[in-house]
C-alpha cells in the first residue's frame, strides 16, 4: 500500500496479504479462486501463492509477536482478529496500511497514510522498543528509507541509534542482503540517490560501525586537500553515489585499506593492495557470493592503476589485457572514483587515456585473451609441442602480439613458434 499511495508504478511490486483467516482457510479459498498454493507455514500463519501468471503473493495471519531483546526471531506469536493489534508488529507506520477489498477502502490504525503523505519513517510503537525488539530493523530502516526517499523522524532515529549494537545479532546473510538491496535502492521508483542516503543513515545511527567497522574507521580522517574536498569515509560513500550499480560493492569498498595503511604507516600508498585484502575479508565475513567476492577484490586492487597517468602506453597495454574479463567495471570504478573526489562528473583523465589505448589495440586486432590468438594449441602440438610448453607459448605469442596487434596473424606466431621450437631442438 505504501508505494500505492505514494503514486509509484506497482510493476514488480512485493504483494501481502492479511487477515484474521487461518493459513487452512486462506489456502482453501485461494486454491478454489485458481491460485496454485506453493508453501504453508503453520507456525507464523503464513501462505505463500502464485497465479496463473506467475506472480507471487504471500498471506500472513493476523498476529501480535512478542521478542526476547536482541533476537530476530519472535519468541512467541499470538494469533488475533484485531487488525490493530496486527500493524503494532510492524516496524514502520507507513507499512502498516491495509487496504480492506471487501469494503473497498483503506485501514489505516496507526496514522500511516499521513507518514506516506509527508515521506516520514516513525515506528508503529517506541522507537526504543521497536529496535530493541529485533536488530534487522535497523538495517531495514536504512533500507527501506533509501529506497523510499522517506526521512526517520527524529525519535526513530534516536532509537536506532541507542540499539545500535544489537546489529551484531543479526547473522550476515541477512546484513548482506539488506546492504545489497540499499547498495541498489534506486532501482525502486522513489529510490533515487538512495545508496548514498541509506549509507549516511548507517553512519547516522551507528550501525555501520558495527557491520563494516574496517570503513567507520574513515570517518572524519582527512585525504589530500589539493585533490580530495571529503574525507575517506564520506569519499567512498560518494564513491557509490556516482558508481554503475554493476561496481557499488567495490566502489562502496574501493579505499577500504586507506584507514588501515594511515594508522599503521601515516600515509595511504599501499591501500589498494591492502583494501583488496580487506574487501576480501569483509565479503567473506558477509557471506556474499564468491564471484561478488573475487571480482570485488580484484576491482580494488586495480582501481589506483595509471591515476596519475605516469604509465607508459606500452604497460597500459598490458594491464588492459591482465583486467579485460572486468575492464568495463574497471574503468566505471575509475570514474566513479575520480567524481567522488570533488563532485567531479567530467570524464576521468585516467579513464580517458585508457579507453583511448583499448580502442587502438581493437583495431590493430589485440588478441586480449588466448581465444582471441590466431593460431591455438592444436597448431602448436603439430609443431611438436606437448603440455605445459603449449601453454606457455600461446602466452609467450599473447605478450608479443600486445605491443602491436597487427602481429595477430597465424603465419606471424607459427613461424615465431616454429624458430622457438628450432631453438629448443
Amino acid at each position: 500500500m505504501r508505494d500505492f499511495l505514494a503514486g509509484r508504478p506497482l510493476a514488480g511490486a512485493d504483494w501481502d496479504l492479511a487477515s484474521a483467516a487461518s493459513d487452512e482457510d486462506f489456502s482453501a479459498a485461494a486454491g478454489s479462486c485458481g491460485f496454485t498454493v506453493r508453501a504453508v507455514y503453520p507456525a507464523t500463519g503464513t501462505v505463500k501463492v502464485e497465479d496463473e501468471d506467475g506472480t507471487g503473493y504471500e498471506y500472513t495471519r493476523f498476529r501480535s509477536d512478542r521478542y526476547v531483546r536482541g533476537v530476530h526471531a519472535p519468541a512467541e506469536i499470538f494469533f488475533t482478529d484485531d487488525i490493530a493489534r496486527d500493524a503494532r508488529r510492524r516496524d514502520f507506520c507507513a507499512d502498516a496500511v491495509y487496504y480492506d477489498i471487501a469494503a473497498d477502502t483503506f485501514a489505516d490504525p496507526l496514522g500511516g497514510i499521513g507518514d506516506i503523505q509527508s515521506r516520514t519513517l516513525r515506528t508503529v510503537a517506541p522507537a526504543e522498543k521497536v529496535f530493541g525488539e529485533d536488530g534487522l530493523r535497523l538495517m531495514r530502516l536504512a533500507r527501506i528509507a533509501a529506497q523510499t526517499g522517506f526521512t526517520p523522524d527524529a525519535e526513530c532515529l534516536a532509537g536506532a541509534k541507542s540499539n545500535c549494537a544489537l546489529i551484531r545479532d543479526i547473522v550476515p546473510e541477512r546484513i548482506f542482503h539488506e546492504l545489497d538491496l540499499l547498495l541498489r535502492a534506486d532501482e525502486k521508483a522513489g529510490g533515487a540517490d538512495g545508496p548514498y542516503r541509506g549509507l549516511c543513515i548507517l553512519r547516522e545511527t551507528g550501525v555501520l560501525a558495527h557491520i563494516l567497522p574496517e570503513l567507520a574507521l574513515g570517518d572524519g580522517m582527512p585525504q589530500r586537500a589539493d585533490f580530495h574536498r571529503y574525507d575517506v569515509l564520506e569519499h567512498s560513500f560518494r564513491c557509490v553515489r556516482y558508481a554503475q550499480p554493476s561496481v557499488r560493492w567495490a566502489a562502496l569498498l574501493h579505499d577500504a585499506g586507506k584507514p588501515l595503511c594511515f594508522l599503521r604507516d601515516g600515509n595511504f600508498h599501499a591501500h589498494p593492495e591492502e583494501g583488496a585484502r580487506i574487501a576480501e575479508e569483509i565479503l567473506t565475513r558477509l557471506k556474499a557470493p564468491a564471484k561478488l567476492t573475487e571480482e570485488t577484490k580484484s576491482l580494488v586492487a586495480l582501481h589506483m592503476r595509471d591515476f596519475d597517468l605516469n604509465m607508459r602506453e606500452s604497460k597500459v597495454r598490458r594491464e588492459i589485457v591482465r583486467a579485460y574479463p572486468l575492464l568495463e567495471k574497471l574503468l566505471a570504478l575509475k570514474q566513479a572514483d575520480f567524481s567522488a573526489c570533488r563532485d567531479d562528473r567530467s570524464p576521468a583523465p585516467s579513464v580517458v587515456k585508457w579507453k583511448r589505448v583499448y580502442a587502438d589495440m581493437v583495431r590493430e586486432g589485440v588478441p586480449f585473451t588466448l581465444s582471441m590468438l590466431a593460431v591455438n594449441g592444436r597448431d602448436l602440438q603439430a609443431l611438436g609441442m606437448r603440455g605445459e610448453a603449449v601453454g606457455a607459448m600461446l602466452k609467450s605469442l599473447q605478450e608479443f602480439c600486445i605491443a602491436d596487434g597487427r602481429r595477430n596473424a597465424r603465419e606471424t606466431l607459427l613461424a615465431r613458434a616454429k624458430k622457438f621450437c628450432a631453438r629448443e631442438s
